[in-house]
This record gives C-alpha cells, sequence and structure tokens, in this order.
C-alpha cells in the first residue's frame, strides 16, 4: 500500500454527484409538486433521495483513508494531523452554523437551529479521522460493530416512532425548540442531524474509512464482497431495527454505506480503470463551495421574494398547461443544478478550489 496521498477522479465524480443530487432534492419549484423518489422517506423506508447524504459521509471517510491515513504513513507527526483534522472539522461545523444563522436572520424562522448538515459532516469528519490516525483496522471494524449494535440497544427500549424515541427526547432535553421540527403544542421535537443519531453517522465515515483503504489497496474484491455483506445485513436487520434516515437507524447506516461501497466500486471501474469521463468530478472538487454558495443563493432568492415569481414565469407557467405540475418542479431543480454547475465549471477552469 502506497504512504503517498492518492486522488481517485472517481471518488470527486462520486462526490460530485452526490452534491448535484443534494442540491437537485433540496430546490423543487413547488415542493407540493415532487416525485416521489425525489423526496425522503415519511419516517421508516428508505428512498433514493434518503441515500444522498449518507453517501457524502461515507466519501468523507473515503477522503480520510486516501487523504489524511498515507501522511502518517509517510511519517507526518500524529499531533499536527490532529490538529489539521480538527480545524478543518471545525470550520466545516461553523459553516454549518452560519448557514443557519443566515437563513434564522433573513427568512424570519422562529429559532435559529444548531444542528444541520454540515454540522454533522464536520463532527463525523473530526471523530473518524481521529480514530483512522490511532486505531488500528481490525479496532476500526470492532467500533463500527460496537456503535451499531449500541445505538440499538439505547434506541430499542423506548421504540422507534417519531418525537417519543429516545434520539428524539435526548435532543428535546437538551435544545428544545431550536430542533429542525418542534411540537410547541407537546412541548418535544425531533432532528434529523440531532445529538445521538451522530454514533451510527461515524460508523458510517468509519465504513468509508475502510473502503478507501481497500481502495488504496487495489482491494476491489474487498470492497464489492463487502459492498454486498453490508447491503444484505442491513436489509435482514430492518425487521427489527427499520430503516430509518431521520433517526439514521443501524440498519439505514448500514444499508446505505452498502449501496455507497458498491457506486464507489462501479466509479472506479468504469472512470479509473476503462477511462470513462469523470461526470461530476467539478462539483466534487468544489464540493462545500457548491453547497454553501447554492445555499446561500436559495435563502437571498428566498428573502428577496423572488423564488415563486422566478418558479411561475420561467417554468410553471408555461410548462404546466403542456406536461402537468410535476414537470415543471422539477425542470425548476435541474436548471438550478445547471447553474451552479456552469459556476463549478468556470472555477474549475481557472484553477479555484474552495478549501476548507
Amino acid at each position: 500500500m502506497s504512504a503517498a496521498p492518492v486522488r481517485f477522479a472517481s471518488v470527486d465524480a462520486l462526490r460530485g454527484l452526490t452534491v448535484a443530487a443534494m442540491l437537485l432534492v433540496n430546490t423543487p419549484g413547488d415542493w407540493s409538486h415532487v416525485y416521489a423518489p425525489l423526496l425522503h422517506a415519511e419516517w421508516h423506508g428508505v428512498t433514493p433521495t434518503d441515500l444522498v447524504f449518507p453517501f457524502f459521509l461515507f466519501i468523507v471517510g473515503v477522503s480520510i483513508a486516501l487523504g489524511v491515513v498515507p501522511r502518517a504513513e509517510a511519517g507526518v507527526a500524529r499531533p499536527a494531523l490532529v490538529r489539521a483534522v480538527l480545524w478543518r472539522a471545525a470550520k466545516i461545523v461553523a459553516l454549518g452554523l452560519a448557514l443557519h444563522l443566515l437563513a434564522y436572520l433573513l427568512l424570519d424562522r422562529p429559532s435559529f437551529r444548531p444542528w444541520g448538515v454540515l454540522q454533522r459532516i464536520g463532527l463525523c469528519f473530526a471523530v473518524a479521522g481521529l480514530l483512522a490516525l490511532y486505531l488500528k483496522p481490525r479496532t476500526q471494524w470492532a467500533l463500527i460493530v460496537a456503535l451499531l449494535l449500541g445505538y440499538w440497544a439505547l434506541m430499542a427500549p423506548w421504540g422507534y416512532d417519531p418525537y417519543t424515541n429516545l434520539a428524539a427526547r435526548v435532543d428535546t432535553a437538551l435544545f428544545g425548540p431550536w430542533l429542525y421540527q418542534w411540537d410547541a403544542a407537546a412541548m418535544r421535537g425531533q432532528d434529523p442531524e440531532g445529538l445521538l443519531s451522530t454514533l451510527p453517522a461515524v460508523a458510517t465515515a468509519l465504513l468509508g474509512v475502510r473502503a478507501g483503504s481497500a481502495l488504496r489497496a487495489g482491494a476491489l474484491r474487498t470492497i464489492g464482497g463487502t459492498g454486498v455483506a453490508v447491503v444484505v445485513l442491513g436489509l435482514a436487520w430492518s425487521p427489527l431495527f427499520p430503516l430509518n434516515k431521520a433517526l439514521w437507524t443501524s440498519s439505514y447506516a448500514l444499508f446505505a454505506a452498502g449501496c455507497a461501497m458498491l457506486a464507489l466500486l462501479l466509479a472506479h471501474a468504469v472512470v479509473d480503470r476503462l477511462g470513462w469521463p469523470a461526470v461530476g468530478r467539478r462539483f466534487g472538487v468544489n464540493a462545500i463551495a457548491a453547497y454553501v454558495g447554492a445555499a446561500v443563493m436559495t435563502y437571498v432568492v428566498l428573502a428577496l421574494g423572488w423564488m415563486g415569481p422566478l418558479y411561475r414565469y420561467g417554468f410553471a407557467d408555461w410548462m404546466t398547461p403542456r406536461f402537468g405540475a410535476y414537470v415543471p418542479s422539477l425542470a425548476f431543480a435541474l436548471a438550478f443544478v445547471g447553474v451552479w454547475w456552469l459556476v463549478v465549471r468556470a472555477m474549475d477552469r481557472r484553477g479555484w478550489y474552495v478549501k476548507v
């Protein structure tokens, strides 16, 4: 196994496609008319949209195996790497908090929400990065098992219903009305990126670390075999611990990570081995810039009151009579992704890469 950091175009492409999918599902023209695969499952179950975020967290783990671990193997002092990991994680969390503060101020939301996508990414990057630096592979696997079984043991006595599950109870007790969903009448809340459900999310990132290590070693059969096994384990576990993104259940963490392993293997085969174009790479090399920039654009356009007119005059008024209400809603989302593809394409052509 090489000790020097290696960059795989397939990983950049898969990361980029994941970011593009995030933008697509986050910005329909009309939330009342969204095709079912582009919506999250209402509670238990998995749609393609439910795989987007765990794919990104998995790729965070892959990037740790390809970028952080090789530097340790090359002799870089671990304390320096620890500081770099923690500093990067802190910046990602700070960006997430800044985005939520902007949304709170511009969109007149009832409360500031401390949890979110970037906050979870930052926390998982910090924990998985430190564990990858200090734990051997076998110990990492043992910790993955402990996190997933331990989370199940914590959650099972309380059940898995909305608001009454243990993750929701913990978040309600600690953060009250600052949660993604808040029932003021019952004084209870639920947050899909809350505190307790971060434990299995760390396991998702660690599964990415192990897959990234196998990719460096060229152990493609290991990635494929593990991916299939993890998908099967997740599905087999789901009757007891249902697949659920909002709770990031252990079965869901396994199923999603297994799908991500198989996607990584496919991307590596067609991009790195067969030389196919790395579709999505431009999003992938500026992933944070695209995600944050798109969120800021959305908040500003909403605050100015332009989102409705843009959708009506640009898409709905002339498309709906011909194609129905769902097509213009999807077209708006695709156009939004297209705008940001032009942005990251221009950045890539000029060699502008935003590093966090």
